[in-house]
């Protein structure tokens, strides 16, 4: 069939698709339209109606139309206010878009007529065809009575398929892209099967939406109800003059949708939502429940902070806070170096064990800020009740998170640095044993559920890099100890507080008391003077108190005196510190009976303790002074025993216990000592005193004896050790079981002592007797 080419108007629709048998009203605007519009009226009154494929295209070419449109006739042409033009067309027949002649002032292009074409179908298919339309159709109908009935009545009594189809896809309310599909397509058969596609379409969303009515029906049924009843309480509670709580349970529930959660924490914070919302506001319960939902809606359930995983980073971090502790720097970046390997790794729980002002805690500061966590501190000194740990039940009036649940909650991670300061002054009462609670917290087995009695909710503390600080691990719990990997920080030498001291202190000192750095200046061996002479300790806290003493002293010479610089040397150090404070016991000149140098561990570090025995006419007693505690009797009165036993071979009388009385004494009696550390220095200085031998006075042991004379292993090495060359001694005898400890310390600190590996008292008694 020969195609029938025509000039005509073209109208540019925008979402909107005119099919053939339709009348259409529409609005134009643009003046190429109207100018189109214009131009038909003049002649036959047809237009050529075409769909833009871009609704929001001002001025579309060939390219921006669809190519199958509609010939359509102006019916009726109306000027309406606004400079719009509103028309009605009457579609005639399908036609193709061949080429677009001109664009100005309006598009004019030649189109060629393209019918619908007819596959030879017989008539019974035909009529099975239109069967299936109508009933479609009518099922449709059946379902949206109030929106078909306006042209159902007129579909139906269409008995021509072809007409049955077109006019369906004309007047049904489909969408315009719906509708240009049906325009584009050329034969009856094709036709066909789009019309049935979106009727059935239409039917399946018709029932999807008929579901769902039904549900957000009974929904805002039940909200309107839930809405009125809630308005009567709320008019009751201010008639009682009570606070209404649905305005806070709104705003919880808007901080729960909010709430970075697994689903059952959610769920269950929820229902105590649900639960305070229907509480009268001003009851003691209703209170107790706000402060409750506030809590665990603070709690960072999975929220977390990214750890820096650069090790060298952490590295220079380490080293720029603290100087030596090479051991806590070496863990740490293990620490690190396992978790970026993993890419998860549960945190360790270290404790650092050592002496105060060591730098214990700040060492968990730089750790934090090296891993680039938060950092929470709790301090376990003197803790005593299990709630602490724990927390209380919320049904109590005042009950609160415990500890742990409100570090996690000022964190506001759910993977802070958390450190456990002074964990080994915990204690227990009737209330409970707070070291047992805190087994809980700090294995890793089982804090992923840790409960915490006033949350009730399980909080997962397996992201938390735990740190526990201790002066001894003498009074922490066996089994909580077991659950901790224990790094020594052991006593400073004089080398290591002098770079600490030049390093960190000083600065740190002139900042806090407003001087400048050039404003005062301390010499190294004024520094060297106050560590040995005007302090005592292990770690380097009175140190620093020493530094800052002189900065007060400065800062008011610069006011008074109008001073622009001071300088502290070892020759001017006691106008701004007094006379010395520390005068370190030395090793005696000459050699003496029952009288030996032992080596005792202290809380600020090493001592030297100097034991002395007398004998006496008398029926046998033993009599120790010098506040001595019970493990120390008990070493005393087991090295008396030994050497008893072995008088024959020292020629000692048979009878020479039961004559004699001997006198025990420890110097400096006010302080109580104890530990076992002197057995063998007690057993020399007896035999000493019995056989009338004398002992080398440079000499200086330690070590605990058993009733045969073997020697045991005692700890604290580093600190005696530091002792020992502080008092100028020579030899030290030390346990042959420490040995592999010995080999830990540095050269710095056995300098000039020899060091002599005893296993039993012959051992001792032929390297200390004279």
């Amino acid at each position: 069939m020969d195609e029938k080419l025509m000039t005509l108007p073209v109208i540019a629709l925008r979402g909107l698709t005119v099919l053939p048998e339709m009348i259409q009203h529409f609005d134009i605007s643009r003046d190429k339209s109207i100018s189109a519009v214009e131009h038909a009226m003049v002649g036959e009154q047809k237009v050529f109606l075409v769909t833009q494929r871009q609704i929001e295209e001002e001025d579309p070419d060939a390219s921006g139309l669809f190519q199958i449109g509609t010939i359509a006739r102006i019916k009726q042409l109306v000027k309406i206010p606004g400079g719009l033009v509103r028309v009605m067309v009457e579609g005639l027949e399908r036609a193709e878009l061949i080429n677009l002649l001109q664009d100005d002032p309006y598009l004019e292009a030649e189109v060629a007529e393209a019918p619908l074409m007819e596959e030879n179908l017989s008539d019974t298919v035909k009529e099975a065809m239109a069967r299936i339309v109508k009933e479609k159709l009518e099922e449709f109908g059946n379902g949206n009575p109030k929106t078909v009935k306006d042209f159902m009545g007129g579909l139906m009594a269409i008995t021509d398929l072809n007409e049955l189809l077109i006019q369906t896809a004309g007047q049904f309310p489909w969408e315009y892209t719906v509708k240009q599909e049906l325009l584009e397509c050329g034969y009856v058969s094709h036709l066909y099967d789009r019309v049935v596609y979106y009727l059935m379409r239409e039917i399946e969303i018709l029932k999807i939406k008929r579901d769902y009515q039904g549900k957000v029906k009974a929904s805002i049924d039940k909200n309107q109800r839930d809405y009125i009843l809630r308005e009567e309480l709320k008019v009751i509670q201010e008639e009682l003059g009570e606070e209404y709580t649905g305005s806070d349970a709104d705003s919880f529930l808007e901080q729960l949708e909010k709430l970075n959660a697994d689903k059952e924490t959610k769920e269950k914070i929820r229902k105590e939502i649900m639960r305070f919302k229907a509480m009268p506001g001003g009851s003691q319960e209703a209170n107790v429940l706000r402060t409750y939902i506030e809590t665990v809606l603070e709690l960072p359930w999975k929220k977390t902070s990214r750890d820096n995983q650069d090790i060298r980073h952490a590295e220079k971090i380490l080293e720029e806070d603290h100087y030596g502790l090479e051991k806590v720097k070496e863990r740490v970046l293990e620490y690190l170096a396992v978790r970026v390997l993993t890419k998860k790794g549960t945190s360790p729980i270290l404790c650092l064990v050592g002496p105060p002002g060591t730098g214990k805690t700040s060492i968990a500061r730089s750790v934090a800020r090296a891993l680039n966590k938060k950092y929470v501190r709790i301090s376990l000194g003197g803790v005593h009740d299990e709630a602490e740990i724990r927390g209380h039940r919320k049904t109590y009036v005042g009950s609160m998170p415990g500890r742990i649940a409100e570090a996690m909650r000022q964190a506001g991670v759910a993977n802070p640095l958390m450190l456990l300061d002074e964990i080994d002054k915990v204690s227990g009462d009737y209330k409970g044993d707070v070291a047992s609670a805190l087994l809980e917290v700090l294995d890793g087995e089982q804090n992923v559920k840790f409960r915490d009695h006033y949350v009730e909710i399980p909080l997962d503390l397996s992201g938390v890099l735990f740190i526990a600080t201790a002066n001894t691990t003498q009074t922490i719990p066996g089994p909580l100890l077991d659950r901790m990997e224990v790094i020594e920080v052991s006593s400073y030498t004089e080398n290591e507080k002098f770079h600490i001291a030049r390093n960190y202190l000083v600065t740190k000192q002139l900042e806090r008391n407003g001087l400048d750095k050039g404003k005062l200046t301390i010499s190294d061996k004024a520094l060297e003077k106050i560590i040995h002479n005007y302090t005592r300790e292990a770690g380097v806290r009175n140190l620093e108190r020493r530094i800052g003493e002189i900065c007060r002293k400065a800062a008011r010479e610069f006011l008074e005196r109008d001073k622009t610089s001071v300088r502290v040397t070892e020759a001017n150090l006691e106008k701004y510190l007094g006379k010395e404070k520390i005068t370190f016991e030395d090793a005696n000149q000459e050699d003496q009976v029952g009288i030996v140098r032992g080596l005792a561990w202290t809380s600020v570090g090493g001592d030297t303790l100097q034991i002395e025995v007398n004998v006496m006419p008398g029926d046998g007693k033993l009599q120790m002074t010098g506040q001595m505690g019970d493990v120390m009797k008990e070493s005393a009165q087991i090295a008396l025993t030994y050497v008893r036993s072995v008088s024959e071979k020292y020629e000692i009388p048979r009878d020479y216990f039961e004559t004699h009385d001997m006198h025990l004494h420890i110097p400096e009696g006010a302080v109580p000592k104890d530990g076992p550390s002197a057995g063998i220095t007690m057993a020399t200085a007896m035999l000493s005193a019995v056989t009338g031998t004398k002992v080398h006075a440079r000499v200086a042991m330690t070590g605990e004896i058993t009733l045969r004379g073997r020697v045991l292993p005692i700890g604290g090495l580093k600190e005696k050790t530091l002792a020992a060359r502080m008092a100028h001694m020579e030899k030290v005898l030390v346990p042959a079981g420490n040995q592999p400890d010995m080999a830990e310390i540095s050269k710095e600190i056995t300098k000039g002592l020899s060091i002599v590996y005893v296993k039993t008292m012959e051992d001792v008694i032929r390297e200390a007797f004279v």
